[in-house]
């Protein structure tokens, strides 16, 4: 196993001496930064698996860099252990509020910070592991794709959409990357469906769009042993519900469809009707968003989904219209 990598970040030349003894004599690689900016910079150099931030340094305090770290899709699973003289309840909970993982009160005991370092190291490798896994089966799902050109792109098409959606309908960051995810891997189970029926140029059959059918069963359990993923599980197997309760795997109806997967199923049917096929040409935004309304109409979809799929495909053209204008 690679040793891990602590990044110490304080102003004081003395405690990163010490931080760093302790540490290095523990099998530990470690790096060093003098402030906020510095430990910014570092972070991006050397990508460590574990910060200690001391709290009070000039530039850009813990606190401050503990924020810009963990807005940052890119470093916010590094685990910060911010170190500070502070002892009050409150100071406790305002580092936790910027997002610290970990608390230590100054001066630290050897043993209590080496305990925490290897919970944490373990809590890393763990969520590395978990994000392999995720881009595993993000890699998958881009194989799907890739047994049938004209569905190429499909799933990246799908995400950007529903993102698209889901920020015109003021949805939070956090459900518009679950949405992000869920448009990449919402055809992962398709996987388990042969390639005859996947190319077949003509109308499915009963028995084999049964089969067709089960791809979001198969992709809903390929997610099943992620924790990362559990909050993704519901758009994959269900994107293909409708709100009267004809579609499938589960048959859901109305309000037991999540907004999220309203949104994906939405933004599904709109790449898939945007883009050419076998069996149909590529149809322009007028005519995709009629079918849309038509099926919206029809007690398929969300209305309000599809006119705010509506506002992200036209806003955009009358703000060019107004600048040029």
């Amino acid at each position: 196993m690679k040793q891990a990598k602590v990044l110490v970040v304080d102003d004081m030349p003395d405690n990163r001496m010490v931080l760093n003894m302790v540490l290095v004599t523990n099998g530990y690689n470690v790096v060093e930064a003098e402030d906020g900016e510095q430990a910014l910079e570092m972070v991006r150099r050397h990508e460590p698996d574990v910060i200690f931030m001391d709290l009070a340094m000039p530039k850009m305090d813990g606190l401050t860099t503990t924020k810009v770290l963990k807005s940052n899709p890119n470093t916010r699973l590094i685990p910060v252990v911010i170190l500070t003289a502070a002892t009050s309840r409150e100071d406790r909970i305002e580092c936790l509020e910027a997002g610290a993982d970990d608390y230590l009160h100054k001066p630290f005991h050897r043993l209590e910070l080496l305990t925490r370092l290897k919970a944490l190291t373990a809590l890393k490798r763990h969520t590395d592991e978990m994000d392999h896994a995720s881009a595993v089966l993000q890699c998958m799902a881009q194989i799907v794709e890739q047994r049938d050109h004209y569905t190429a792109g499909h799933c990246a098409s799908v995400a950007e959409t529903a993102v698209a959606i889901g920020s015109a309908l003021g949805v939070p960051n956090e459900d518009l990357e679950t949405l992000r995810l869920g448009g990449l891997l919402h055809d992962l189970g398709k996987i388990g469906v042969p390639d005859v029926i996947l190319h077949k140029p003509t109308k499915l059959d009963d028995a084999e769009m049964a089969v067709i059918r089960t791809h979001p069963l198969l992709g809903d359990e390929l997610l099943k042993p992620l924790h990362s993923m559990q909050r993704v599980r519901p758009l994959i197997r269900s994107h293909h519900e409708r709100l009267d309760g004809t579609g499938y795997p589960d048959g859901l109806k109305g309000l037991q469809i999540p907004l999220l997967v309203r949104i994906l199923s939405v933004a599904d049917v709109y790449t898939a009707l945007a883009s050419q096929r076998r069996y149909k040409p590529a149809f322009d935004d007028q005519r995709c968003l009629s079918i849309l309304r038509e099926e919206a109409d029809r007690g398929w979809w969300d209305n309000g989904v599809v006119e705010a799929l509506a506002a992200t495909l036209i806003w955009p053209k009358e703000e060019l219209l107004a600048a040029v204008g």
